[in-house]
């Protein structure tokens, strides 16, 4: 089912689009929710004449779009996440993370607009931010350790503990004796 959409749907297209849908998905949601309508013939020839008369207020559009691209395309975004002691992220560094920190720069970017793929690591990341169906722009995203990764903590514990963990590592010491005992006759 061909519909013309009204208003950008996000996964879908932008406003005035003509788009591929399902039956469904078009009876039972664009078009009752007012996100589109369906694509006949003198609807289309209604959408040529309409996308002629607002060229020049799509072309602005655009234009805005692309300046704000330019400004974003020499930002670059160093997240602070909370991480374990082997090193790995608690949870992931997403949209709303990224949207967050663009705001504290001074740009309103919507999450919507911004796609990253699941961020489970530390060091540098991409996000694309779409600003328009004709503009995008990468962000290069960094990702650090919100506190240093502290491996003294668990030593400063050590002592009251290391009468256990001696007893166990004795233990383990003569399993281990015990194992290459018996592998080494059978090796020769």
């Amino acid at each position: 089912m061909e519909i013309i959409l009204k208003e950008d749907v996000i996964g879908l297209g932008y406003k005035h689009d003509i788009v591929n849908v399902k039956s469904g998905y078009g009876r039972n949601y664009l078009i009752p929710q007012g996100k589109g309508v369906i694509a006949s013939e003198s609807a289309k020839k209604a959408l040529a004449e309409e996308l002629k008369q607002k060229a020049k207020k799509l072309e602005k559009i655009k234009n805005d779009a692309q300046s704000v691209a330019d400004k974003l395309a020499g930002v670059a975004l160093t997240i602070a996440a909370k991480v374990s002691a082997q090193g790995t992220i608690y949870g992931s560094v997403n949209s709303v993370m990224i949207a967050d920190e663009l705001s504290k720069l001074g740009f309103d970017i919507d999450r919507k607009l911004i796609t990253i793929k699941d961020v489970k690591t530390i060091g540098d990341h991409k996000a694309t931010v779409r600003l328009h169906k004709e503009v995008s722009v990468e962000i290069p995203v960094t990702v650090v350790p919100d506190a240093p990764i502290a491996e003294a903590e668990p030593a400063a514990e050590a002592p009251a503990e290391a009468p256990a963990d001696e007893a166990v590592a004795q233990e383990l010491a003569d399993e281990q004796e015990v194992l290459e005992a018996l592998d080494a006759p059978a090796e020769a």
